[in-house]
C-alpha cells in the first residue's frame, strides 16, 4: 500500500486513513520479563490489579461478574464481545444469562488478556454506576410513638395547608418507612450483598462500638427543612434528626460507615457528610406510591416529572414539630422496594 495514499474508511458518517501496521515478531519471553519486579509496571498498567494464569496455551484470566451485567460486555447481537476478541485477539467466554460464574478470558498473549481485562473492567465500572440502586443502610424511626406524631403531623398539615398548591395527602411517607438514609448501594448477586453484609459487622467491631460504647443513640426527630432552594417549589420536606445529648456521635457513625463502604467499591462517594434527615413529604410519591422516599439523597435528580408543592406555610406553622425520641440500635442493609411483616423494608443484613 502507498502510505502517501491509505485506504480511505467511512464510519458513522466520518472518514478514517487506514494506516499500514508492520508488527514485530513476537518473543514469549519477552513477554515475561515485561513485569518481573514491581517497579517494573508503567504507572498505568494494571499488571497488579488483577491475576493473569499462564496456562498451556497461554494466559487466562478471570473475571467474577453479576449475571445482570453480562449484556453489557456481550452488546447487541454480540457485537461488544466480538470487537473486544478481535482487536485483543482473546477469546471471552460468558456464563448463560442468569447463571452466577467467571468470564473467562483466554489468549495466547498475556499483553491481550490483560488489555481485554482492563477494558471489561472499564465497561462494568461505567454501567454500574448506571443501575438504580438495590439497597441502602439505614436506621428505622418507625416506632410506634414515632408514627403516631407523624400521623399527627400529616393530619394538621391536610387541616392547615390543603388549600396551598400541590399539597395532597399522596404525598407522606409511609409510617411504617420511616427512616434514616445514610447511603445507597447497587448490589446485584448474592455474593455482594454477603459481602455488604460482612462489612457491616466488621465496621461494628471496627468503629461503631467504640462510638456508641455498645449502647443505642438515643436521638430526637424535630423540626422540618425542605431539600431545594425554593421552599415554594419544594420536592422533598424532612425531619430534622440530632443526638439528645448533643454529641455528634451519630454523624460520626454515618460519617464511617460510608467512608468504609465508599472504600470498599460497594458504595460511591457523592458527600463529604452524610445529611442526616427523615424524609416526610416527597412529590415522587404523588406519581408513584411505591418509590417509598429512595430517590431523595440530596443532590440526586429523577427522571420522573415531579409536581413540586409549596411548602412555605408548611414550613413556618411545623418549623418546630416534635416528632418524638427514639433509640438508634441497629444499621440495617435495607431492599429497596420491600417489606417486612412489620412493614418496614426487609432486611438482608444488620449490626
Amino acid at each position: 500500500m502507498d502510505v502517501l495514499r491509505p485506504t480511505l474508511v467511512r464510519i458513522g458518517g466520518r472518514v478514517y486513513r487506514k494506516n499500514l501496521i508492520q508488527e514485530q515478531p513476537f518473543s514469549p519471553e519477552e513477554e515475561e520479563d515485561f513485569c518481573a519486579g514491581p517497579g517494573d509496571c508503567a504507572d498505568d498498567d494494571p499488571c497488579d490489579a488483577f491475576v493473569v494464569e499462564e496456562t498451556e496455551r497461554g494466559f487466562q484470566c478471570r473475571v467474577e461478574v453479576p449475571s445482570p451485567l453480562y449484556k453489557y460486555i456481550i452488546g447487541k447481537k454480540g457485537e461488544t464481545k466480538k470487537r473486544l476478541e478481535t482487536e485483543t485477539r482473546t477469546s471471552i467466554s460468558i456464563p448463560k444469562p442468569g447463571v452466577e460464574g467467571e468470564i473467562v478470558i483466554t489468549g495466547q498473549h498475556r499483553s491481550g488478556v490483560v488489555s481485554a481485562r482492563t477494558r471489561i473492567d472499564v465497561l462494568l465500572d461505567s454501567f454500574r454506576k448506571k443501575q438504580p440502586f438495590t439497597h441502602f443502610l439505614s436506621f428505622a424511626l418507625n416506632q410506634p410513638a414515632i408514627q403516631e406524631k407523624f400521623l399527627q403531623f400529616k393530619e394538621e398539615v391536610l387541616e392547615k395547608c390543603s388549600k396551598d398548591h400541590g399539597v395532597s395527602s399522596s404525598l407522606f411517607q409511609n409510617p411504617a418507612k420511616l427512616h434514616l438514609t445514610l447511603g445507597t448501594l447497587v448490589l446485584l448477586n448474592e455474593q455482594e450483598i454477603q459481602k455488604a453484609c460482612d462489612l457491616l459487622q466488621q465496621c461494628k467491631e471496627d468503629f461503631v462500638d467504640q462510638i456508641t460504647g455498645g449502647k443505642p443513640l438515643t436521638v430526637e426527630v424535630a423540626g422540618v427543612e425542605y431539600m431545594n432552594d425554593d421552599p415554594a417549589m419544594t420536592d422533598v420536606l424532612y425531619a430534622k434528626v440530632h443526638m439528645k445529648d448533643g454529641s455528634n456521635r451519630l454523624q460520626m457513625v454515618a460519617d464511617q460507615l460510608v467512608e468504609r463502604f465508599v472504600a470498599s467499591g460497594l458504595m460511591l462517594k457523592e458527600w463529604d457528610r452524610v445529611k442526616l434527615h427523615a424524609t416526610v413529604m416527597n412529590t415522587l410519591f404523588r406519581k408513584d406510591p411505591t418509590e417509598e422516599r429512595n430517590n431523595t439523597m440530596p443532590g440526586k435528580s429523577s427522571s420522573k416529572e415531579r409536581e413540586s408543592f409549596n411548602g412555605r406555610n408548611i414550613l413556618k406553622l411545623f418549623e418546630n414539630f416534635y416528632f418524638g425520641e427514639v433509640q438508634l440500635d441497629s444499621v440495617r442493609l435495607s431492599q429497596r422496594f420491600s417489606s417486612d411483616t412489620s412493614g418496614y423494608y426487609a432486611t438482608s443484613g444488620q449490626l
